[in-house]
């Protein structure tokens, strides 16, 4: 219950933003064929970004 609201809470103030600026860079990396793996791990990244509270890390 609560990481719900902590991830509505986290998504208007500061998720959105950080999640727009990896899926530009992502997108921007994948037109050129050496940055593909890149901008494949920036789109991840945006997406824990963009809700945070109850993800786990894998290795």
């Amino acid at each position: 219950m609560a990481g719900r609201l902590l991830n509505i809470v986290w998504a208007l103030f500061a998720g959105i933003w950080i999640f727009l600026t990896n899926v530009v860079i992502g997108v921007s990396l994948a037109l050129t064929i050496i940055g593909i793996p890149f901008a494949l791990q920036h789109l991840k990244l945006g997406m824990v970004a963009f809700a945070p509270f109850g993800k786990r890390i894998r290795g």
